[in-house]
């Protein structure tokens, strides 16, 4: 982390508030930056950012001393690090702003399956092997991340979006049954690249849970229980929504 008084960075602090640096609490990012070309799933609205104004243009407009920056957003529900609502893939089931906070916040493990790599699926053996690795247990509740290694081997190239792993049915119906309510990856979907099928969606579906896709820096957080939070936009009848991901530490 960049100290707190070197100059260079003094103005990504509040002037009077340094010392917001120093909490007892360690909060890593698991989030991928939204930008315009970013890879997207084909069945995805491509992301398009434009700027509304600057700031002297503002000013020019306004007749005004102080002028306001902004841009202007075109994305899907689903761009970059983001969460699904059920109703994604299941049409009876809650959208955005009827799901509850509880399916996006509260503890987590990530379980490393860097091992599995395409075109194998990964399986339910495969995550008892990674569990037992870890040294933790998934309790009811839970949200389990799963630790490919190839959303940061190729983000932010289109291959991103191609050759991935992902869970076979039986592989999601392990962690549903355990009482999972949220299935995280680093990938752009929990479904193998060449699943027509979407068998974790699908699972998913059946079992009214939700998925979060494109998570990052795994690494830093393997093998570990933690807080996490990836909480949606309040999107009215929202299939989905864009998350600032971030895994929690009381240290």
């Amino acid at each position: 982390m960049t100290a707190v008084n070197d100059p260079a960075t003094a103005r990504s602090y509040p002037k009077f508030g340094a010392e917001i640096m120093q909490r007892p609490v360690r909060v890593v990012d698991l989030t991928r930056e939204i930008f315009e070309g970013m890879p997207m799933w084909f069945g995805h609205q491509k992301t398009f950012i434009n700027t509304n104004q600057t700031h002297e243009q503002f000013k020019t407009t306004y007749n005004t001393h102080l002028g306001f920056e902004a841009h202007n957003l075109l994305i899907s529900e689903h761009a970059g690090t983001h969460t699904d609502a059920v109703f994604e893939y299941d049409p009876h089931g809650p959208t955005i702003d009827k799901s509850p906070l509880e399916y996006y916040y509260g503890e987590a493990i990530c379980l490393d399956l860097r091992a599995v790599k395409y075109p194998d699926y990964i399986t339910p053996t495969d995550l008892e092997s990674a569990l037992t690795a870890s040294g933790q247990e998934i309790r009811r509740g839970d949200t389990v991340i799963l630790y490919t290694g190839y959303g940061d081997a190729t983000y932010p190239d289109l291959a991103y979006t191609e050759k991935h792993t992902g869970l076979d049915r039986d592989a999601a119906l392990w962690l549903a049954e355990k009482g999972v309510v949220n299935i995280a990856v680093d990938n752009v979907a929990i479904d193998h690249a060449d699943d027509s099928d979407f068998s974790g969606h699908k699972v998913c579906g059946e079992f009214g849970i939700v998925n979060t896709e494109g998570l990052a820096n795994l690494h830093q957080v393997v093998n570990q229980r933690f807080l996490y939070f990836g909480l949606p936009l309040f999107i009215r009848n929202g299939t989905g929504s864009p998350i600032r991901a971030v895994a929690v530490f009381m240290d």
